[in-house]
């Protein structure tokens, strides 16, 4: 008989301790869903909410603007205005010199490399018979650029006298071998001295 009573205590705080642990349980269940309510619980404003309402403050100033410019239009209207005289516009055409040129400079150790291209407003045959007589315009230009010094070619103003006298040698040249020159300006696509 005592071995009866022993056991029924220990079943009891058994049961007990089972009941402890499942209300502590159900109570950090509950306590968890109680903070992450009132953490993540209050109510976001929704993306596509947002997006519509920027949507429609821009098309509200798309709208005012409009109006603004109608607005100014009218306006306008009621003044009188210039002219623009019609001036005869043509269609420059650029050829690019395959390559680079390079030559020494005179009185100095330093050479001189140029990539070049022409242009014109005159017809495509000028950049035909260019493009038929580069070898003789490349040795033209060649002996142009060995005219020059460093010091010749130093800033804008050098550079500028540069790509006239090259625009002129090749003018000259393609006068002997064509009758025509019309090479109207020289650019440089790449200028290296060293």
């Amino acid at each position: 008989m005592a071995d009866e009573e022993n056991e029924e205590p220990k079943k009891k705080s058994g049961l007990v301790k089972i009941l402890i642990f499942v209300f502590a349980g159900i109570l950090l269940v509950a306590v968890g869903l109680g903070v992450g309510y009132f953490i993540f619980g209050n109510k976001q404003p929704d993306p596509s909410e947002e997006i519509d309402a920027i949507i429609e403050k821009t098309r509200e100033e798309a709208e005012a603007e409009k109006q603004a410019a109608l607005e100014e239009v009218q306006s306008a209207a009621e003044k009188v205005a210039k002219e623009k005289p019609e001036v005869e516009t043509f269609v420059t055409t650029y050829f690019e010199f395959p390559g680079t040129f390079t030559t020494n400079l005179r009185s100095s150790r330093k050479f001189l490399q140029l990539g070049l291209g022409v242009s014109t407003q005159y017809d495509d045959t000028v950049m035909a018979n260019i493009e038929t007589h580069q070898l003789a315009l490349r040795s033209e230009i060649l002996n142009v650029m060995s005219e020059f010094t460093e010091e010749d070619i130093q800033g804008k103003a050098g550079r500028e006298a540069l790509a006239k006298a090259l625009a002129d040698g090749i003018n000259e040249k393609m006068l002997k071998l064509e009758g025509f020159g019309g090479v109207e300006e020289v650019h440089f696509t790449s200028f290296v001295l060293q």
